[in-house]
């Protein structure tokens, strides 16, 4: 028999409000329930976000404090000469802190190797009618060859050379002169250093005016280099000693630094101008970085106390307060090998009355630390028991993979998932009781409608009885 879905049709009664007041009654109770723990469930995994996200901020700026590179920087001051900058610098974490001056009074460059005059008169001259091969050299390791077609022109020469895949760094180009000189093959090589000289030799007499001698020794007519154009040291003085380098780059003239020569400074008749080099710590980078650790220290402070007080879901919570006090505790680390520095708190860091971290001048100031014993904060950070590495440590346990708060967001998510479980379950059993309620008042409604028929029928034979009279 299919079950009726409007109840009451047969008796005439209200049973769709019976039966919906029945189911009601057990089931929004039940709703309410479960949307209150839905709720409380989802503000408690806010809050604990926004403590993670807190202590994950803290953390990789205690990363860095944890890490001695990031207090081993130096930073060049040069203050360049009235005539422009002729130097750059930069220093690793092992150069002393000093003062130099510093002089260039010769750049490195390349050599320059220039054709004969006449040896040809424009572009389109043939270099060779039957072709060969040309071995460009410089120094002790460079060097590659290039393959000279048969009727190939000086421009389609030119062209050759610079696009060769070989090429170490030779570049060449054709000066039209307009004269008796024609058009000149100039060959510039980037390899600079003293004995450096690009040299061009070939396997055919055809190819000798590419090839390269000096301006002494030209029995052939071919390319020659200048003493200007030949390749050199670059040189410069430091604090008055000279040194000499093959490039521009001067890697550890002063050991531990590398300084680039940009231009000379002077010359030699008039004395050469001097640029004033100052290496000292790289003070701003740690001021800035320390002034990160305090503001994401009172970050995470203020995010404990907004969340733990009067009702919020973690007030009173017992990991917030432990986290606390490790924070504390793990800021009073007695230090080791740190100078005069027993604590955090005598290189200018203190803890105000409401828990806050701030700079402060009772023992000595940040600035004063630095000054005197700059190395020494470093190992009160990042030494092998510096408050970096005990923060690191600590907030790991709270913010890794594995840790306690990781393990707090998988619980409630777990219930979560099992409280919709719930509602699922809620909803089935409603659905099973409005059936059965269903069932039941429909039989009660047949059983009416049929006891009406009855006495509708027992009311008409009545009627018509003889002396039978209606009630009024």
């Amino acid at each position: 028999m299919p079950l009726i879905t409007s109840a009451g049709v047969g008796s005439g009664l209200d049973l769709e409000s019976i039966i919906k007041a029945s189911v009601d009654a057990e089931n929004v109770p039940k709703l309410q329930m479960f949307a209150s723990k839905q709720e409380s469930l989802k503000v408690e995994l806010s809050s604990l976000g926004e403590i993670k996200s807190a202590i994950s901020k803290l953390k990789d700026t205690v990363e860095k404090l944890a890490d001695p590179k990031n207090f081993g920087k130096r930073i060049a001051n040069i203050t360049q000469p009235s005539s422009g900058d002729i130097i750059k610098v930069t220093p690793t974490s092992d150069i002393s802190v000093g003062n130099f001056k510093v002089a260039v009074t010769q750049l490195a460059q390349g050599s320059r190797a220039v054709s004969a005059d006449g040896a040809f008169s424009s572009v389109d001259d043939v270099v060779s009618a039957s072709g060969g091969t040309l071995t460009f050299a410089a120094g002790t390791d460079k060097s590659f060859n290039l393959n000279v077609t048969a009727g190939m022109t000086l421009g389609e020469l030119r062209d050759a050379i610079n696009a060769d895949d070989t090429n170490f760094g030779v570049t060449a180009n054709i000066i039209n002169t307009g004269g008796a000189g024609g058009s000149k093959l100039v060959l510039s090589s980037n390899v600079t250093g003293s004995n450096n000289d690009l040299v061009v030799t070939s396997d055919s007499a055809e190819l000798d005016a590419i090839e390269t001698y000096d301006d002494t020794n030209n029995p052939s007519g071919g390319m020659t280099t200048a003493d200007d154009d030949k390749a050199r040291d670059a040189k410069m003085t430091i604090d008055g000693l000279e040194v000499v380098s093959s490039s521009n780059t001067f890697k550890d003239a002063v050991q531990d630094m590398t300084i680039t020569a940009l231009a000379v400074s002077g010359d030699e008749t008039n004395g050469y101008d001097t640029a004033k080099l100052n290496i000292d710590y790289d003070r701003e980078s740690v001021t800035k970085l320390i002034d990160s650790f305090i503001a994401d220290y009172n970050n995470l402070i203020g995010n404990i106390g907004f969340q733990t007080r009067i009702g919020k879901p973690l007030n009173g919570d017992a990991s917030m307060r432990s986290l606390d006090d490790q924070l504390v505790t793990a800021l009073s680390t007695p230090l080791t090998n740190a100078g005069p520095f027993k604590s955090i708190f005598d290189i200018g860091l203190g803890i105000n009355n409401e828990g806050y971290l701030e700079k402060s001048t009772l023992v000595r100031s940040l600035n004063e630390a630095m000054d005197n014993n700059f190395d020494d904060i470093g190992t009160a950070f990042a030494g092998e028991n510096g408050v970096a590495k005990q923060l690191e440590s600590l907030l790991g346990n709270y913010v890794d993979s594995d840790g306690l708060i990781k393990q707090r967001e998988t619980n409630l998510n777990g219930q979560l998932d099992d409280l919709e479980d719930d509602v699922l379950n809620h909803e089935f059993r409603m659905a099973s009781l409005e059936e059965r309620l269903r069932k039941q008042y429909a039989g009660l409604d047949v059983l009416i409608a049929q006891m009406q028929q009855t006495q509708s029928y027992l009311g008409a034979q009545l009627a018509n009885l003889p002396g039978f009279t209606k009630s009024k």
